[in-house]
């Protein structure tokens, strides 16, 4: 696997700390062009700057390398259209996109509000989506683009507290599922990364002797492989305190029940077995539920 990104352009959001700067650097360090996008706002969204980028891109070029710097919103749809038009005008191309970029606003979902909790998909969900859509005909006419999603632990698994952060994140997954087919064709693999890493938005939240386990500079070799020229496509990636795994969502064999007036009390009965896992697998792509079931039902059938 080559991890070589000379002649590679790369945008990459939240870049201005924490995890996305590293992402930034080590892009940098292997050779690609990097648009280092930040807003600069506070954890939850508020105000902004532009000496953050500002600071990433002088870092980059004291190392020898090239980067400009952007301050627009991933939410801001003209904006991400004219830093991609900047970086084209620039470099040619943008063959990388890691959407890093994010808010959180936590409290319990009963007294969240639903300002904060469209805020946060705005920014998470809808933001990945804006830089995506401005990319994506780039990557179709070249044939060829990297797209890492940040997901998280919270939309896989769920947190306390979380309930915004984790519907925005999930949604990235279910994002990527369909990119990953749509993109395919054209050599566009669009991946997620599940990163476990201490940033100014863990603070407070982890105990310190964790948080220095932790350490963003241990997630970057996940995003090199998903953003490299022999990336996979489709793959939930974990990474963390040195540590990889991959998280897949799955389907169990199941039962077949039929139709009929009682199926709800027969179906009660035997949830144990629906929800057994042997034998589970991970479809290809939505339309594997379906062939499933109908193919249960027709050999129960006779057919």
């Amino acid at each position: 696997m080559s991890l070589d990104f000379s002649g590679r352009v790369a945008i990459v959001t939240g870049a201005g700390g924490g995890l996305g700067r590293q992402h930034a650097l080590a892009l940098a360090a292997r050779g690609a062009k990097v648009v280092v996008n930040d807003l600069g706002s506070t954890t939850d969204g508020s105000g902004g700057s532009s000496a953050a980028a500002l600071a990433v891109v002088d870092e980059i070029r004291a190392a020898g390398g090239e980067a400009m710097a952007n301050g627009c919103s991933v939410t801001d749809v003209a904006g991400v259209q004219a830093m991609v038009d900047e970086a084209v005008a620039a470099w040619g191309r943008v063959d990388i996109l890691i959407n890093n970029a994010g808010v959180l606003r936590d409290k319990s979902f009963a007294k969240m509000t639903l300002e904060d909790f469209r805020f946060v998909l705005e920014v998470h969900l809808m933001g990945s989506v804006v830089c995506t859509k401005a990319v994506w005909p780039l990557m179709q006419a070249q044939g060829y683009g990297r797209i890492v999603m940040t997901t998280s632990s919270t939309g896989l698994y769920g947190n306390f507290g979380q309930a915004n952060y984790g519907a925005a994140k999930m949604g990235l997954v279910g994002l990527m599922q369909t990119l990953s087919i749509e993109g395919q064709k054209h050599d566009i693999r669009v991946n997620c990364l599940a990163p476990t890493a201490a940033t100014r938005m863990t603070e407070g939240i982890i105990p310190q002797a964790v948080l220095d386990a932790m350490q963003p500079e241990a997630v970057v070799p996940a995003m090199l492989v998903m953003a490299s020229q022999d990336a996979p496509n489709r793959t939930v990636l974990l990474a963390g305190a040195g540590s990889f795994e991959a998280a897949h969502v799955t389907m169990t064999q199941g039962v077949h029940l039929g139709m009929g007036p009682d199926i709800d009390s027969r179906l009660a009965a035997v949830m144990d077995t629906v929800t057994d896992r042997a034998g589970e697998r991970v479809p290809v792509s939505g339309h594997e539920q379906g062939q499933h079931e109908v193919g249960k039902a027709m050999a129960a059938n006779g057919g």
